[in-house]
């Protein structure tokens, strides 16, 4: 008689995130790719931190997401080179995650990105149990699912309605909004770690940019230089209004 065991066991006897390969061996596709991905959590850190004050996220950065079981392992998982996953503590059995793996953690990411590198058919795939836009929509099924295209200068985001994906209309920023993160995503033109692109960024729900760490040291040492100018120019006032009194005859300090 074959006994068969219950989902906790069957669970159990499954890999988790230290058993599996953390990398498929391929390459970064691009000296750009890296970047991208420290420019959107830099920038992004302070929301997440406010909407999770027990600290409870994660953010993988082109690492695998396991979602069935296959020989070999990696054939089985999709590497979003950004995705944010909420309510999830970011170490798992006090160890750094080497992957997500869906059968051990069921909560799937709120957002998963891909960073075009050829001619984005890849991320566009919708063949079943291959496709990268198939496994995300059908399987992985992160809210929201965003291809970006540096050379295009553009993104599409699409939002999982019921079992389906559907497009996300741009707003009159041109951005796309993310409404559980109170954010909107989309393209900014400039200069990030000594190279100007169209980088893929974050706004807050009024438009405003969200800034990276740097950005904000230079904000605030700019504000303080504007307060000091300002310190300095009422003092020259009230210097020159002090010399204007006295040369009436009258004394300022009365």
């Amino acid at each position: 008689m074959t006994t068969i065991g219950t989902p906790e066991t069957l669970l159990k006897s499954f890999p988790d995130h230290t058993q599996l390969p953390e990398s498929d061996g391929t390459f970064v596709k691009n000296f750009q790719e890296h970047p991208q991905s420290i420019l959107l959590t830099d920038s992004i850190t302070p929301i997440l931190q406010k909407r999770h004050p027990d600290g409870n996220y994660c953010i993988g950065q082109d690492s695998g997401i396991y979602w069935r079981m296959t020989d070999p392992p990696e054939k089985g998982a999709e590497a979003p080179d950004w995705f944010y996953v909420p309510n999830v503590p970011p170490l798992l059995g006090g160890q750094i995650r080497r992957s997500y793996v869906l059968w051990q953690e069921i909560i799937p990411p709120l957002i998963a990105l891909e960073f075009v590198s050829g001619d984005g058919l890849e991320e566009r795939d919708k063949t079943p149990w291959t496709g990268k836009f198939w496994v995300y929509e059908q399987v992985i099924r992160p809210a929201f699912y965003g291809i970006y295209e540096v050379r295009q200068s553009r993104v599409e985001v699409y939002h999982l309605i019921e079992d389906h994906y559907e497009l996300v209309p741009a707003n009159e920023r041109g951005h796309y909004p993310i409404p559980p993160l109170g954010v909107e995503l989309g393209i900014w033109q400039g200069r990030y770690q000594n190279v100007e692109l169209p980088w893929l960024r974050w706004w807050d729900a009024q438009g405003n940019l969200l800034l990276t760490g740097e950005e904000r040291a230079e904000q605030a040492e700019l504000l303080l230089q504007q307060e000091r100018q300002q310190r300095e120019l009422a003092q020259q006032r009230a210097e020159r209004l002090a010399e204007q009194l006295r040369a009436m005859g009258i004394n300022p300090e009365e």
